[in-house]
């Protein structure tokens, strides 16, 4: 493979140069997640699984309905995740505060120990490409990222940062 380099070309809006974009994100996206995958397997479970383990615990009694709008899946798809979860004794369920009709979503004990092992391989994956990058490259990519969510979105993502 050839060295990538370090700098975008001064033609980045060229076609070929949004592809080169495009790939590596996907290449890199697919290997990073590549780490969990047979932990994932062993428990029976998929990608899916593990977005709704990460962002539960990023935000203990986030509701069903936030949940959804992280995810961006249709209510179906949302619910046999969660009921995977709950029967696996990973995710927890208690009314909403403001709302009893609402439901509240939080990590068990064994749903916590889970996601922070599959945090931890995704970590290391992240951390050594960090390092590699150094933390220009970093804050850089972040924009780029932040520029890829729609502006409505902006604020549920950014509450994410706690």
């Amino acid at each position: 493979m050839a060295p990538t380099g370090s700098t975008a070309s001064p033609l980045f809006l060229r076609e070929d140069e949004i592809r080169r974009g495009i790939e590596l994100l996907y290449f890199g996206y697919t290997r990073m997640t590549r780490a969990i995958d047979d932990d994932l397997g062993q428990q029976g479970l998929g990608r899916a699984h593990h977005r709704a383990l990460y962002f539960i615990a990023r935000q203990p009694d986030l509701i069903v309905s936030e949940l959804l709008a992280l995810l961006a899946i249709t209510k179906q798809s949302l619910g046999r995740v969660l009921n995977d979860l709950i029967e696996r004794g990973l995710v927890e369920t208690k009314p909403g505060d403001r709302d009893r009709r609402q439901k509240q979503l939080r990590l068990t004990a064994e749903g916590a120990k889970l996601e922070a092992s599959l945090f931890e391989a995704l970590r290391g994956k992240m951390a050594a490409a960090y390092v590699q990058a150094g933390q220009g490259s970093v804050s850089g990519f972040w924009q780029v990222l932040e520029g890829l969510i729609p502006p409505e979105d902006r604020k549920m993502v950014f509450g994410l940062r706690g």
